[in-house]
């Protein structure tokens, strides 16, 4: 009796909650740099990951984004977008910042620059949505979760940020690229994963542990066991990511 309770109370809780997840929009940042200045530091997809990922979301009935390639990706062009983007969200939306591009401990690499984590957590601060994340596709990407040149408040305020971190890559490998596939090992199954083939219990509304489920085991199998991706941060595992409602 006891359990059948349990899933009544259980059903009634996720049908609260679905009118919620399916208002929501989604406000997002898409920046994908694969033409540096020079050409030693040039890379193969991330322009068409960024463009990729844009593409799904736009998919999405509720979106407004801001796209930057290449050289549009510049330090200050990036910060004035997610400040712009980011304030537009509500309490139940959903905040996207998706990276794809070189890393460094701590950060990204802009097309003229390096764009420091704080930096991009600082800008997601500003916005009041509770649904708040970062998809890298970058190498060593898992590095950003704390520098280490942080002091122990930076570190302690980014394990208080109400940002799920989902990073290509543990701090020591590189997120692997191929040229005869159109995105990253990464984004690939990023995309695969938020188009539906994480959605394991079929409600059309992905959490963050489906996602992370799904991504981290096809990667890991498409790799060799080279690449891992990793989650972290201050959030539920039955955060949304993606709303198909």
């Amino acid at each position: 009796m006891m359990n059948r309770i349990k899933k009544i109370w259980l059903v009634a809780v996720i049908a609260l909650l679905a009118p919620v997840f399916a208002q929501a929009k989604v406000y997002l940042v898409s920046v994908g740099i694969a033409d540096y200045p020079g050409t030693t530091m040039d890379l193969t997809l991330p322009a068409k990951d960024a463009q990729t990922i844009t593409w799904l979301y736009s998919k999405n009935s509720s979106m407004q984004y801001c796209q930057l390639l290449n050289e549009e990706a510049t330090k200050a062009k990036i910060i004035a977008a997610m400040n712009k983007v980011f304030a537009m969200a509500g309490v139940n939306d959903i905040v996207v910042f998706f990276y794809s591009g070189h890393g460094y401990p701590g950060g990204f690499c802009a097309y003229d620059g390096n764009l420091d984590y704080k930096e991009v957590r600082n800008a997601m601060a500003k916005s009041k949505c509770k649904n708040k994340m970062i998809f890298a596709d970058a190498c060593y990407s898992g590095k950003i979760r704390t520098n280490g040149s942080a002091s122990q408040s930076e570190v302690a305020a980014a394990k208080k940020a109400n940002v799920m971190l989902f990073l290509s890559s543990r701090s020591d490998e590189t997120s692997i690229e191929r040229r005869d596939m159109k995105n990253g090992f990464f984004t690939t199954y990023l995309q695969k994963g938020l188009r539906g083939g994480a959605d394991v219990n079929r409600n059309r509304i992905i959490t963050a542990k489906e996602l992370f489920d799904y991504v981290h085991r096809n990667v890991v199998k498409l790799s060799g066991g080279k690449q891992h991706p990793v989650m972290w941060g201050k959030f539920s595992d039955n955060m949304p990511v993606m709303s198909w409602k």
